[in-house]
């Protein structure tokens, strides 16, 4: 899942990314506003996590913009600011979550793991489809109770795809969330990802299915086509 972090503080950054990236995310770093204001829009990030104290254009004035602009990505405040006008006008302004520096990484990769299931409509870490279940606290996928063994950018396809079953995820949009903002991937590429994990799924009854023009879908297979 690909995570957008504005922080300045440049060490306490990198070492968000650095934990981050251990729970399974995809993290862009920028230190201040004003280039954050657009790249939200333009990239297929899952959440953002926002400073307060950030240079010339602080982060409840971003936050603020961002949900004026229609942009509906879950947004996490983390801040040294622990005043209750603080939270209160933060959430106020269209945060979604608010968190106070300094704070333990299982706890905000877990608060990142629930606004991005509420913002799918998913309710549980668990997600099943047919006979698989995905663990997204443990980034695990088992078949019948039996691991599955997946790459990493298998498994990153199939919890995208499997976050929003029954609803189609657009070939442009998963391309986006799989990369990052100075590295990206092609849609050749994805295909590929996903052509090979589609091998593995279709002999243990589920199905990613191609709309053209549209995107994939993760589906269990009927009686049918088994």
């Amino acid at each position: 899942m690909r995570i957008l972090l504005i922080e300045d503080d440049k060490l306490l950054a990198v070492g968000l990314q650095e934990g981050l990236e251990q729970y399974g995310y995809r993290v862009d770093h920028l230190a201040a506003a004003e280039p954050a204001e657009a790249i939200l829009r333009r990239n297929g990030y899952e959440a953002a996590i926002v400073d307060i104290g950030l240079p010339k254009i602080d982060g409840l004035e971003l936050v603020r913009r961002w949900r004026r602009q229609g942009l509906a990505t879950p947004v996490l405040i983390l801040t040294a600011r622990d005043s209750l006008e603080d939270r209160v006008t933060g959430l106020d302004l269209g945060a979604d979550d608010y968190l106070i520096k300094p704070c333990q990484l299982p706890e905000l990769a877990a608060r990142l793991r629930a606004l991005i299931r509420r913002s799918r409509f998913a309710a549980s870490s668990e997600l099943i489809i047919g006979a698989l279940r995905l663990d997204l606290s443990t980034r695990t996928v088992t078949f019948n109770g039996q691991p599955l063994d997946l790459t990493s950018r298998e498994y990153e396809i199939l919890e995208q795809l499997a976050l929003a079953s029954p609803r189609v995820v657009g070939k442009q949009k998963l391309t986006e969330s799989l990369g990052r903002y100075d590295r990206e991937l092609t849609l050749n590429a994805v295909e590929v990802y996903v052509s090979r994990l589609r091998n593995k799924l279709s002999a243990r009854g589920v199905e990613i299915r191609t709309l053209r023009g549209v995107g994939y879908r993760l589906d269990a297979m009927t009686e049918d086509e088994l």
